[in-house]
């Protein structure tokens, strides 16, 4: 039986993982002498000490499957159902050169109960699902642009109060060529453009408008702590003409996560005091809710801003820091739910009509609360049908999404570039903020070449190269000894032609 060998740019320890989206899942490979695939590099996490990051280096090494009982400076193969933290373990115990897991081609066709395992299996959580917040620095370091895009629906009124709806749209995971984020962050981003659509529809009626800003806003860097929002604060926080930011801000609304699930859950840093515009809309977030979905359960998650950490947890806090009030609404309880930052969060995990319904909770709750109505709000959002937002969703994961990808890569310039039109479409006052990080001082670097060729040759086994060394051995010692020996032997070959003739 022929063996194979493998050659592929990873990481040069055997804690490193590797991910292929385009393997054959075949057993078999057809009969050929080499293969080439796309190989995706994945971050080394180490689960002790808590750190992310890994330098390039090449991997030669024999393929065994992960049943194997010599691991050994090899590459060990699994498909991801087989793959358990157990195996893992044991292939980083022996030494092995490195671990690759196949992936089917189109990877939506995950079942349910493989990712079911996955998400219950802690070590596997923080392996393959969770995001990375930091990476090692190298000399060979991406320094990435966060693009930020705003826009505004201007209210009437002198001096009136702005409402934010925000939103990031970045994906992550440890293989950031498969981070797709439908769920996190593709159904935030939906939401909030459906919201632009229906409200600019309201607000082109000079009668219809609100005595509030809306004041939208997509945000980049939203995986790796926030980095985006925490820019465009910095930057319109210090400029008198963005006063929509400065002292009359109602509340922030961050959209996040809002694409499955039963659940809604509003993340605040402080809860909302009486008489507060937050304290409002949650009033009629409870309403809506209890009135039209009854079997949605609603609930207010409380965690304060810990200046002392260096993360957060959601888009809000960023805005608290700034003493901006805001919460952000999640169908998720947990801020570090694996849902968050998984290559598995792809379109197959978002259930549209739960989408359009938390659309609908959204829209109506603000709608009650902007215009002090609770009976012809149906009638004048008229909220659209599914099509929409299962278009949005079909738009934004179809590229990868990942933070170090968007100022790369064509696809994802173009889906920035549809965003921005989108926005000018229902908003005015668009504006597109770009922020670069320090070279000398950056929040996060990243690691290039993600996205390498991987080479797999087919060989003979060890008993075909013994019994050929064997062959060749031979051979030479017979040329050897006929050169040592070679007076004697024409001497005998001489006198053997002489006989033969008389």
């Amino acid at each position: 039986m022929c063996g194979s060998m493998m050659t592929l740019r990873s990481s040069r320890v055997a804690a490193l993982l590797l991910l292929s989206a385009h393997l054959l899942q075949a057993s078999a490979l057809p009969a050929a002498s080499s293969y080439e695939f796309t190989a995706y590099r994945m971050q080394q996490y180490n689960l002790q000490q808590d750190k992310r990051g890994c330098r390039g280096a090449i991997v030669v090494a024999e393929a065994r499957s992960a049943d194997d009982t010599t691991l050994t400076r090899r590459c060990v193969i699994m498909k991801l159902p087989d793959f358990t933290a157990e195996r893992y373990l044991e292939a980083k115990r022996q030494n092995a050169a490195a671990v690759l897991i196949l992936l089917p081609q189109n990877i939506s066709t995950v079942p349910e109960d493989v990712i079911q395992v996955l998400a219950d299996d802690i070590a596997l959580c923080y392996m393959i699902l969770m995001p990375l917040r930091s990476t090692a620095i190298t000399d060979n370091s991406i320094i990435t642009l966060e693009v930020s895009l705003t826009g505004v629906l201007p209210g009437v009124g002198e001096d009136p109060p702005t409402i934010v709806i925000t939103a990031h749209y970045d994906s992550s995971g440890l293989a950031p060529w498969l981070a797709y984020g439908a769920d996190s962050n593709g159904s935030g981003v939906t939401v909030l453009l459906e919201l632009a659509r229906l409200f600019q529809r309201l607000y082109s009626d000079p009668r219809n408008k609100a005595p509030y800003h809306l004041l939208f806003s997509l945000t980049g860097g939203g995986k790796y702590n926030f980095l985006g929002t925490k820019r465009w604060l910095e930057e319109n926080m210090d400029h008198a003409e963005s006063s929509l930011l400065h002292d009359n801000v109602a509340f922030v609304l961050c959209l996040d996560t809002l694409g499955s699930g039963d659940e809604l859950f509003l993340h605040v840093s402080r809860p909302p005091k009486p008489g507060t515009p937050q304290y409002g809309f949650i009033q009629q977030l409870e309403e809506v809710i209890s009135s039209r979905f009854p079997w949605v359960r609603f609930g207010t998650v409380h965690k304060k801003i810990n200046l002392q950490e260096s993360t957060v947890a959601w888009e809000h806090e960023r805005y608290g820091m700034k003493h901006i009030p805001g919460f952000t609404l999640s169908h998720l309880e947990d801020p570090r739910s694996e849902r968050r930052g998984s290559i598995l969060d792809t379109m197959s995990q978002v259930d549209i009509r739960k989408l359009k319904r938390n659309t609908v909770i959204i829209a109506e709750s603000l709608a009650r609360y902007m215009y002090n109505l609770s009976d012809k709000v149906r009638e004048l959002l008229q909220i659209g049908h599914s099509l929409r937002l299962s278009a949005l969703m079909n738009m934004l994961t179809s590229v990868p999404r990942a933070t170090q990808l968007m100022d790369k890569e064509p696809q994802q310039t173009l889906l920035i570039n549809s965003l921005e039109q989108e926005f000018k479409r229902y908003l005015q006052q668009v504006h597109r903020h770009a922020f670069r990080q320090d070279r000398k001082d950056p929040d996060v670097t990243f690691f290039d070449q993600m996205k390498q060729p991987m080479m797999m040759y087919r060989v003979k086994p060890a008993a075909f190269d013994l019994f050929l060394g064997g062959c060749i051995a031979g051979y030479l010692g017979v040329v050897y000894y006929a050169i040592q020996n070679f007076g004697s032997l024409y001497t005998k070959l001489k006198g053997t032609v002489k006989s033969k003739q008389q």
